[in-house]
């Protein structure tokens, strides 16, 4: 196919940065050996990142961001995918050194594609994405590690984003007690309508403290914030329970001691949704169509854009201005 195809392309030299709507063809495209009619994409904080004119995730120009995409095969030289499946690719590359999910067309590796799981449409797994899979990979690794339903309130941080309102809707789906904490005093109706029980400030969980430990409160937790608010649930969450954390909203380093690991056995599990191993990922995702469906999942779509409104939302998600999902559609 030589006809052009619309893309959000970035590019920066002599002349400065630009981000905007333009044109490319299939030849345009990285290499590959499954190429996809994007259908669907989404709107991430590092999506955000990329499209800041002094970006520290993009270093190669021109670059298509979008680090989620999901659409149909129209040509593969991979016996596992034949045209007309539908398929998704998240995280790895995409947006970041490689042509990814805001463009008509996308070509990549079929390392990085998956089939669309059971359960989902293409527009569902868009309203999970990146911060889905991630909400989703950080309940698979607090059950990992012993979390059940009934072991007490597990805390999501961050609680209107991405990642956070997810988990929330999830969490509270298995049957956990769910406790959330934003800095959105107007939100705490929406909070409850994905099934958190307790809604905390941000003030409450990310001051600072004098004491390494303080009352038991988290039998697990969720943290796409970082920082004080990772620093809080440390000190805070019970005895072998753990702190899955997902993103740094808040900031990245942590100001905390070695008491909560070595007097309460509580587990720091780090999250990355980006290498994550194939097994691993294909879990996750069979169990994101099935157990970990959102039962809210149309809802958590706040907005749906296309292609000329995602300066607007990137610009506002990296200030905390976007409540649950934004996804793209091509």
């Amino acid at each position: 196919m030589s006809e052009s195809f619309n893309a959000f392309i970035l590019n920066k030299g002599d002349d400065g940065f630009s981000a905007g709507v333009g044109q490319l063809t299939l030849a345009d495209l990285p290499e590959g050996d499954v190429t996809v009619r994007v259908q669907y994409s989404s709107v991430n904080f590092k999506d955000g990142l990329a499209c800041l004119p002094e970006s520290p995730v993009v270093y190669t120009y021109p670059m298509v961001p979008g680090i989620d995409l999901a659409g149909t095969v129209v040509e593969s030289s991979n016996p596992r995918f034949t045209p007309g499946q539908e398929v998704l690719a998240i995280g790895r590359d995409l947006g970041i050194s490689q042509f990814g999910g805001y463009a008509e067309y996308a070509r990549l590796s079929s390392d990085w594609v998956e089939p669309l799981p059971a359960g989902l449409t293409l527009k569902e797994a868009m309203a999970l994405g990146t911060a889905g899979f991630t909400a989703g990979l950080s309940i698979q690794r607090l059950e990992d590690n012993g979390l059940k339903p009934g072991d007490g309130p597990v805390l999501v941080t961050g609680a209107t984003g991405g990642v956070g309102s997810v988990a929330v809707n999830m969490l509270a789906g298995l049957g956990y007690e769910v406790a959330a904490s934003t800095g959105k005093a107007s939100e705490h109706e929406y909070l409850q309508s994905l099934g958190a029980t307790k809604i905390l400030s941000r003030e409450d969980v990310s001051g600072a403290s004098d004491n390494p430990l303080e009352a038991e409160l988290w039998s697990g937790a969720v943290d796409p914030v970082g920082a004080d608010t990772t620093a809080y649930l440390l000190r805070t969450t019970r005895y072998g329970g753990s702190v899955a954390t997902c993103g740094l909203t808040g900031g990245f380093a942590i100001g905390t001691t070695v008491l909560p690991f070595i007097i309460r056995g509580v587990n720091l599990l780090g999250i990355d949704s980006v290498q994550c191993p194939a097994d691993l990922r294909a879990k996750v995702w069979k169990r994101l169509g099935s157990d970990l469906k959102p039962k809210n999942l149309a809802e958590s779509i706040s907005h749906e854009i296309g292609l000329q409104e995602i300066p607007a939302v990137t610009g506002s998600i990296l200030g905390g201005g976007v409540k649950g999902r934004t996804i793209v559609r091509l």
